[in-house]
Parts: structure tokens; sequence; C-alpha cells
């Protein structure tokens, strides 16, 4: 039996391994090579590594992780966890069960884009969402911003100070009194009609395509997707989850652990949206865990 069951191998997973394998513990990371980040070709905003392939980074630390001898790594799906504190089971797609005396839900969120032609197969390129990962790049050229969520309108304030925003309302009322006036002020145009299409040669960028005929020049679209969690494995632990901003999210305490006892959840899943910001909630998984295992179930 493991110490731990990392499901999900990722930044945060993989954070929270390391801290459970240098602790000498033995720790387990399933994960099926589907990382949330793999659509764009470099990660921002990570100390040290600003401007660094994503993928890249995770093989370097899947290689340091692996120089532990306590730490192991499981190519696969986790489907199903059962049991509870001192003895989890996880079920893989295999059909191979795994034991544990604690896991780390870090299995990420999936997420799911506005359904127009030359959307998805820009996503993570010129198809954006997080302006403080990707908005740098951009500066200064013309932004666009989807009507996509209820926070687009927000979006699109804060976009403009990376450049020129127009805000596309794809054919949904507009913002009412003072968010409208934000918006002015804060030099954004809004274009009421529906979007037809974005186009470009490649995974570039170049106009809109709206529903009257017009093409305007673009060279980013911001989106706000719908985040749904990538699996069923949190409700059915039994681990209580609450809606966030962009979907649902697994409530933890300050120690990272869920509703469960002897179950963790860091980063996307419980409100850590970036590479950086995940990491550390792993970081801080990891150490819980371990406290957890030497004093008993602490947290909640």
């Amino acid at each position: 039996m493991d110490d731990a069951i990392i499901i999900g191998g990722s930044f945060a997973g993989l954070a929270a391994a390391l801290y459970i394998a240098r602790a000498r513990r033995r720790v387990c990371v399933i994960d099926d090579g589907t990382p949330r980040n793999r659509f764009a070709s470099r990660s921002h905003g990570f100390l040290t590594r600003d401007g660094s392939d994503p993928l890249d980074m995770l093989s370097q630390a899947r290689e340091q992780l692996g120089a532990y001898p306590t730490a192991r790594f499981v190519k696969g799906l986790a489907t199903g966890v059962s049991g509870g504190i001192d003895d989890f089971a996880v079920t893989l797609r295999s059909g191979d069960v795994l034991n544990s005396r604690r896991i780390v839900l870090a299995f990420g969120v999936s997420d799911v884009l506005p359904d127009l032609p030359g959307l998805a197969e820009r996503w993570g390129k010129t198809v954006l969402a997080c302006p403080y990962c990707h908005g740098y790049e951009f500066a200064d050229r013309q932004l666009g911003v989807l009507q996509s969520h209820p926070m687009s309108a927000m979006q699109a304030n804060l976009i403009a100070d990376w450049g020129p925003v127009t805000f596309f309302l794809d054919g949904h009322a507009p913002p009412e009194g003072e968010m409208m006036a934000r918006l002015a002020s804060r030099g954004v145009r809004v274009e009421p009609a529906p979007v037809r299409a974005l186009e470009g040669e490649g995974t570039s960028l170049s106009s809109i395509l709206l529903a009257d005929g017009r093409r305007l020049p673009i060279d980013a679209l911001y989106v706000a997707p719908r985040s749904p969690l990538r699996s069923g494995i949190a409700e059915q632990l039994g681990c209580t989850i609450e809606q966030g901003r962009f979907g649902p999210i697994i409530t933890t305490d300050a120690a990272r652990m869920t509703s469960v006892a002897g179950a963790y959840a860091a980063g996307d899943i419980a409100r850590a949206n970036n590479a950086l910001i995940a990491a550390a909630s792993g970081a801080e998984a990891g150490i819980a865990l371990h406290a957890g295992l030497v004093f008993g179930a602490i947290g909640n």
C-alpha cells in the first residue's frame, strides 16, 4: 500500500508528490498524459521558467520526481475511488486497483469552448483565457473579448490594459448602467453583431467574421470557457463541491483537505487557476498530507 496516491500528474499533482517523496513516504502518481495547458506552446508567469514550454516543464518535473526512490508513476486514468482514510482504493480504467492511506485529487478541469468555426483550433494560441498568462505577447495589438460568460464584460475592462479591445456581444444584450460606462471610459469598443467565424492562416487570427458580412481585424480573442471537473471521482467519494466563477470546484480547508478525511484536492479543481498557483496548492496539499500521516487526520 502507498502512503499517498495522486490522481493527476500536472503541476499541482507533481508538486504534491514531490513534497511527499521528500518526506520519504511512498507516493504514486496516476496520470493519463493530457494536461489542461497542452494546447499552449509557452507558459508565462512561472518564476524562473517564464516563456517555457509547459510540456517540457512537466517532463522535467517528472524526471526530478522519479529520482526519489519512494515515488512511482502509473500511466492511466483513475475512474473510481472507494474506501476512506488509511484504506483508499483507486480503480483504473484498466481494471487495476491501487491502495493508499491518503489521496490527493489533482485531475483538473476541462475547458468547454463556444461553438464557433475557427475557435477550437486556435485555443491556447490566439484564442486565450488568461491575459496574465498570454496578454503581454499581444500587447498593443488588436484584441477582442467574446461574450461567453457573465464575467466577460469585466474581462474586457481588464484586458484593456494590454491593448485596444473590441467587446463582441455576439448578439447578446449589452451590459447595463455602470458597466457600460466603465467600458466606455476604458476605451473598449462594443460590437453587438453576432459572430459567425474566426479567420486567419493556420492558428493565427486575423479577423472576426460577423453575421452582417463585416470583418473586423483582430490578433487575439479572449474567451471565458465553462470549466467542469474532468472526473466524477470527487462527487463519487462524497467531497463537498461548490460553484465557482467558471464551474464547480472542490471545497477544501486551509490544509487543502476536502470534506472527506484523508482526501486532499489541489490545482484548478480547488480554485488554483494558473500553473504557478496550482503548483503552490499542490505543495500545500503534499505538506499537509504528510503531517496527517504523522499526527492523524488534520484539517477541516
